[in-house]
């Protein structure tokens, strides 16, 4: 799956895209439930103010006495209780608002956090070929941007919806206590504004889209600058990097203000229709009071209910546009969830078994790219215990041909099987758990030693840890360090030297103990004197191992049971170091002489 090419289509399906989260939202389902009862008086409080006003003008400003229920209340003690009534209600709603902002934000980065923890669960199962298609900057968006988006605005906007609605509703209670002919034209005015909101769905899904593409983009050229700082400054490529950097700044800025072109008019209009309705309320208030049907202090109340209302409704529209953002976030994000990898068990599996036999490659062929073939029918026998090196030019496919023994990709025709079973049917991560892997550029992870070696074992005992160290030659590296074995890498070990982080994967691949064992060009980036050691390290992992050797140098292969020669994914020759060098014109003795005559030019 290309994420570039992902669409968000169920971005419309609301109540899908509801239930699809909801399972998510269930576990903090209390405190969600408890923000949302508090956000309804924290909403209603709104129209207590405005309500205030009409007493306040009509008793404290018009001096006269309230009588409720037979008992009388004086202009002047409402002139000084009410400043204090305003004080305490202020506090109040301050309360409510802090404890309603704490469930909101405690829930919200829960769920949050959940979705996040779930999509990394698929993330770690996904196919190689995912991680060959999509860049990391990609990747990184999608999966941590889009579930801040799409989860932990939910509950937000829902909130900030609840607010919205209820502090409108009870201005609007005032609106028709003070005069329900005035309120008719005041909610009928407002909700004219209200309907633009309704014209930018799609706008904001095709920006949304766009801009996580572009975000993605600008994410990978800061990881490319990072990882790759040495190549930028050896080859001065500092500028090359600023400008793409700028381009994908400058998409995004392109991408945004084309929204904001869109979108920026709605507040005008909102604020020009609500002007129109305040007016004919001015105009036809005026009238009211002159007529008698209406006191200053129901006028004053109802003027300030409408004028306060803007701010909800602006709100409540500004709420939906951004939900409709939610909802695209939670497309993207589903759409993550429902990629099923290619790669998988089968509905019936079988174990592993104790490998008696042979590996056999049975007419094997695959390719990539459809059409475009990368193996063309490989038959090959490797038998229990035997050395098989693999080699041939450059692009042939030998990397190719021992990733398929793992499953990183599937065959297209053909099978591999271990005593004549397909690798299939076996459980992908008892396939894995037999096999050890040494590459020419192995990945450390941030942490020390002991846990970049025992990571292949966790359960590994100290006498299993120190005869892995010590086979693998890093006993003196480790006893030169502050730390020893604790001693902590830095980011993918560029702390130690290519040679040393060699034998600190060899020496993870020998405490794994695997039946089978695969090398692939585990020597070539190395000086000689580095060479020397890993190999003596890599002799030792080797013993009483099938084990599949794809290397540069010819001359560490040698030694090896049969050599393979694969030129443009054909398995063109196949025999011992001495048999292969008899065929006169064979591809493997041009490889051979080639070599041999460019150490002795290096030497001369």
């Amino acid at each position: 799956m290309k994420l570039k090419n992902t669409q968000a289509l169920t971005s419309f399906r609301y109540g899908w895209l509801l239930k699809r989260i909801f399972p998510f939202i269930k576990p903090f389902l209390g405190r969600v439930i408890i923000g949302f009862i508090i956000a309804i008086p924290v909403g209603l409080l709104d129209g207590v103010v405005s309500f205030a006003l009409k007493p306040y003008m009509d008793y404290v400003v018009g001096q006269q006495n309230l009588v409720i229920f037979g008992h009388e209340i004086s202009y002047s003690a409402m002139a000084v209780g009410m400043p204090f009534a305003i004080i305490l209600f202020a506090a109040f709603q301050g309360v409510l608002r802090y404890i309603n902002v704490y469930l909101t934000d405690w829930t919200s980065l829960k769920i949050t956090n959940s979705v996040k923890n779930a999509l990394f669960a698929n993330l770690v199962y996904m196919d190689t070929s995912f991680f060959d298609e999509n860049p990391s900057g990609l990747v990184i968006s999608r999966y941590l941007s889009d579930p801040d988006q799409a989860s932990k605005g939910v509950v937000e906007q829902i909130k900030t919806f609840i607010i919205s609605l209820f502090g409108a509703l009870s201005l609007i209670a005032v609106m028709l206590y003070s005069s329900w002919k005035l309120a008719t034209v005041g909610v009928v005015v407002l909700t004219l504004a209200f309907i633009p909101v309704f014209f930018i769905r799609k706008k904001i899904k095709s920006v949304s889209n766009q801009n996580t593409v572009i975000m993605g983009d600008i994410t990978t050229t800061m990881n490319e600058t990072y990882s790759g700082n040495k190549v930028v400054t050896a080859y001065n490529l500092q500028e090359r990097q600023k400008r793409n950097f700028n381009i994908g700044i400058n998409n995004s800025f392109n991408v945004s203000i084309s929204l904001t072109k869109r979108v920026g008019w709605m507040s005008p209009i909102m604020y020009l229709i609500a002007s129109f309705g305040i007016a004919f309320v001015l105009y036809y208030g005026t009238k009211l009071i002159y007529a008698g049907h209406m006191t200053a202090g129901s006028f004053a109340s109802f003027v300030t209910s409408l004028l306060l209302l803007y701010k909800p409704v602006k709100t409540l529209g500004q709420t939906l546009t951004k939900f409709q953002s939610i909802f695209v976030a939670m497309g993207r994000v589903f759409e993550l969830f429902d990629y099923i990898p290619e790669i998988k068990d089968s509905d019936k599996t079988v174990d592993v078994p104790k490998l008696q036999q042979n590996i056999v490659f049975d007419n094997v062929s695959f390719e990539y790219v459809k059409d475009k073939p990368v193996l063309k029918n490989i038959n090959l026998n490797v038998k229990i215990g035997e050395t098989l090196a693999i080699v041939g030019n450059s692009g042939g496919g030998k990397s190719t041909l021992v990733n398929l023994l793992p499953r990183f990709y599937d065959v297209n025709n053909g099978a591999i099987r271990f005593d004549g079973i397909n690798i299939k049917d076996f459980k992908l991560k008892d396939l894995r758990n037999s096999i050890s892997f040494v590459f020419q550029d192995n990945f450390l992870f941030a942490g020390t030693i002991r846990e970049n070696i025992i990571l292949a074992k966790p359960d590994a005992t100290d006498n299993e840890l120190k005869m892995a160290i010590e086979a693998s030659h890093l006993t003196e590296v480790i006893n030169d360090l502050p730390k020893g074995l604790d001693t902590v890498l830095g980011e993918r070990g560029l702390t130690l030297s290519g040679g040393q982080r060699q034998r600190v994967a060899i020496a993870r691949a020998m405490i794994r103990n695997t039946p089978i064992v695969i090398l692939d060009e585990a020597t070539s980036a190395l000086d000689n004197e580095s060479e020397a050691i890993v190999q003596k390290a890599i002799d030792n992992l080797m013993q009483n191992k099938t084990v599949f050797v794809i290397a540069h140098r010819l001359s560490t292969i040698k030694n090896a049971d049969r050599i393979a020669v694969i030129n443009d994914g054909e398995l063109v020759e196949l025999g011992t170091h001495e048999q292969l060098l008899s065929i006169e014109k064979g591809h493997y003795k041009h490889l051979y002489e080639m070599q041999f005559k460019n150490k002795e030019a290096n030497q001369s």
